[in-house]
C-alpha cells in the first residue's frame, strides 16, 4: 500500500505561463507530480484552487489504485459530472501524480503498466514559432529558425493578430475583416513556399472563422497539402463538424478543449474529425487518456496529444503517447524559454533531448520527470499538512 499523506500545490508564474503542479507524497516516501494543463489563458488561480478542494478525497487513499480515487472524484464531486477545464485539470494532475507513484513504486516507466511501448522515440512538431511578427512575409520566415534546430513538422496560427506585440491572439466575434482574412490567406501561402513542399504543416483555426469564411479559407488549405487543419469550428458546434465532415481533402483535428471519453466519444460521433486531440493534462488523466486513444482506434481515427504547458506535462505527454496505437508527432514549444522569466521546473525537461526533431521514450521509472524545487517551491500556494492538518 502506498497511503497518500500529502498534498502541495504550486501555482507557477512566469514567462507569460502559469502552470499548476501537484505533488502527492506517500506514508512510505515516493513522491509523485502531475500537473493542471492550464498553463495559459485563464483558470491556473481557479485550478490550483480546486486542487486543494479535492485533497480530502486524495489524502489517505492508497495511490496503488489510480482507478479508485479517480472514480471517488469524478462520482462524488458532483460538479466534475459534466464538468469543464478547471475540474478536469485539477483531476488530470492528481491522477498524472498516482500513476507517477504507482510507476516508481513498481520500478517502472508509467507506460509499462499498460503492457505498451509502441516506439522507442517519438517525432515531435514545433509550435509557439510564429509569435513575434504580424505581417505576412516575415512571420512566414519565422518558420526558418525550427528548420534549422532540426524540426520537420510546424504548427501555428495563420489567423492570430498582434496584442501587446505578440501575434497570439485569437479571432473574436467570429469574424475577420477583409484585410485580416487576405492577410491570413498570404500567410500560409508564403509559409509553404518558404519551407518547400517537404516540411509538415498544421494550422490551427480556433474555431475562429464563420461557415463562410471558413469555406473560403478551407478551400485554400487545400492548396497546401496539409497534415491537419485544428479545430475549425468550435468546439461546441459538434452539428455543423457532422454536417461538413468530409467536404474537404484535409484532416480535420480536435479536442484540446473535450474532457474525459464521454466528451470524445460525442466527438467522434460527428464523423468529423480525423484526428483527437487530448491532453493529459485536463481530459482526465493519464488512463482517461489511454481510453480516449483506446476508442479513438474503434473510429479509425488517430491521436495526437495537445501539449501547451511545463516540461513537467511533456513528460507526462510522452508516456500516453508511448502507450497508445496510433499517436501522432508530439507537440512541443521549443521557444518558450526565450521568455527571461520562463520558469522551468524540471532538471530533465524533454524539450532539451529533441534532436533532428525527434526525442527518445525515457525509460526512468514514473514519468521520468525530476521537479526542480528549488525553482518551483517559492510558488506554493497549498500544502495540506500544514492547512487542514
Amino acid at each position: 500500500m502506498h497511503i497518500i499523506e500529502n498534498m502541495r500545490v504550486f501555482d507557477i508564474r512566469g514567462g507569460g505561463m502559469h502552470p499548476v503542479i501537484v505533488e502527492l507524497t506517500t506514508k512510505d516516501g515516493i513522491v509523485g507530480y502531475g500537473e493542471a494543463a492550464v498553463a495559459y489563458g485563464l483558470g491556473a488561480k481557479a485550478a490550483a484552487g480546486m486542487l486543494a478542494d479535492l485533497s480530502p478525497s486524495v489524502i489517505g487513499a492508497d495511490a496503488a489504485y489510480p482507478r479508485l480515487v479517480w472514480h471517488e472524484i469524478y462520482d462524488n464531486s458532483f460538479w466534475t459530472k459534466g464538468g469543464g477545464a478547471v475540474v478536469f485539470a485539477a483531476l488530470s494532475a492528481i491522477d498524472q501524480a498516482l500513476w507517477d507513484i504507482k510507476a516508481k513504486a513498481l520500478g517502472v516507466p508509467v507506460y509499462e503498466l499498460f503492457g505498451a511501448k509502441f516506439s522507442g522515440a517519438i517525432e515531435v512538431y514545433a509550435n509557439g514559432w510564429s509569435a513575434a511578427h504580424n505581417d505576412v512575409t516575415e512571420w512566414a520566415k519565422s518558420a526558418e529558425r525550427p528548420l534549422k534546430d532540426g524540426y520537420r513538422l510546424l504548427k501555428c496560427y495563420p489567423l492570430a493578430h498582434e496584442v501587446n506585440g505578440v501575434s497570439l491572439r485569437h479571432v473574436q466575434r467570429r469574424h475577420l475583416s477583409d484585410e485580416a482574412f487576405q492577410r491570413a490567406v498570404d500567410r500560409v501561402r508564403t509559409l509553404r513556399k518558404v519551407v518547400g513542399p517537404d516540411i509538415g504543416l498544421m494550422l490551427d483555426l480556433s474555431g475562429g472563422l464563420n461557415n463562410d469564411q471558413l469555406i473560403r479559407f478551407m478551400d485554400v488549405c487545400a492548396e497546401l497539402d496539409l497534415i491537419w487543419v485544428e479545430e475549425p469550428f468550435d468546439p461546441f458546434d459538434l452539428k455543423n463538424m457532422q454536417v461538413q465532415a468530409g467536404r474537404w481533402p484535409i484532416p480535420v483535428a480536435a479536442g484540446e478543449r473535450v474532457y474525459t471519453r464521454h466528451g470524445f466519444r460525442n466527438l467522434l460521433d460527428t464523423g468529423g474529425v480525423d484526428i483527437v486531440m487530448p491532453d493529459v493534462g485536463n481530459c482526465g488523466g493519464v488512463f482517461e487518456f489511454v481510453q480516449i486513444a483506446a476508442m479513438a482506434e474503434a473510429y479509425n481515427a488517430r491521436v495526437s496529444a495537445h501539449n501547451c504547458a511545463s516540461s513537467l506535462l511533456s513528460a507526462a505527454s510522452i508516456q500516453v503517447a508511448t502507450a497508445s496505437a496510433m499517436s501522432m508527432p508530439l507537440e512541443t514549444y521549443p521557444y518558450f524559454p526565450d521568455n527571461n522569466s520562463y520558469v522551468q521546473v524540471l532538471h530533465n525537461p524533454p524539450e532539451k533531448t529533441v534532436k533532428n526533431g525527434m526525442l527518445d521514450v525515457p525509460e526512468a521509472p514514473g514519468l521520468g520527470a525530476e521537479v526542480d524545487l528549488d525553482a518551483v517551491g517559492k510558488y506554493l500556494s497549498f500544502d495540506y499538512s500544514k492547512d487542514f492538518g
